[in-house]
């Protein structure tokens, strides 16, 4: 078996923790900026990829499919390309300059590393391609809440550790990218955020006034140089 693909017991459990899947809010905020920039292509290379949630809500824009994770589901779409693999490890089983986009969707807050991951984001990428990176949004009204009463960010409680391992600002996306050679396009939000103490949410029209605050969920909108 080769490195890429020695997943020890704990590293399976720690990704089965997110049961793969993330929110709808989430994959609309994707699909959103997809739109917005006319990305479309032949590859989308989804890093941490769970069940395959995002094919299903963009995968009309794309003619190919390649999903990694530490675990396969079994709900993985069965036209996907899927490669199993420790995120956190230096070799991935991926082809530089091959994707037209990249994504990691609430993902590299499981990793040790968030800086080394940016730049294998970045190598996956073509000339011109995208690269699309979301993760909790600390600088939520709700996550700075929590940070004031429970001395920690609201989406790295202990019930959720060791999964939730590194809690990353907008600056540090930003910088991550800058440091792997990406231009940043932009931040978008989840238009999605839970109240303070509470379990109800922000309806999306208040959530649009105020999208960092009032958003749970934070991206990092980036492009490789080159011609596309």
């Amino acid at each position: 078996m080769t490195p890429a693909m020695t997943c020890e017991i704990g590293l399976e459990a720690r990704a089965r923790q997110s049961l793969g899947s993330s929110s709808g809010a989430i994959y609309r905020m994707v699909a959103r900026a997809l739109e917005a920039h006319s990305i479309s292509g032949d590859t989308l290379v989804d890093v941490g990829c769970g069940s395959g949630h995002l094919w299903r809500s963009i995968g009309r824009r794309f003619s190919h499919y390649c999903g990694l994770d530490a675990v396969r589901y079994d709900a993985f779409p069965a036209e996907g390309e899927f490669h199993l693999v420790d995120l956190d490890g230096a070799q991935w089983p991926t082809t530089d300059a091959s994707a037209d986009v990249v994504t990691a969707v609430e993902t590299i807050e499981h990793l040790d590393n968030p800086w080394r991951f940016v730049r294998r984001l970045a190598a996956i990428a073509r000339p011109g391609g995208w690269v699309i990176v979301t993760t909790p949004n600390q600088l939520s009204a709700l996550s700075l809440v929590t940070l004031v009463v429970k001395k920690r960010f609201s989406a790295f409680p202990d019930a959720h550790f060791p999964a939730h391992r590194t809690a990353l600002l907008e600056s540090d996306l930003q910088r991550a990218a800058r440091e792997a050679g990406l231009n940043v396009i932009e931040m978008g939000y989840s238009l999605h955020g839970r109240l303070p103490l509470a379990s109800w949410h922000y309806p999306e029209a208040i959530a649009r006034m105020f999208p960092q605050a009032l958003s749970d969920n934070v991206m990092l909108v980036a492009r490789k140089p080159g011609r596309a």
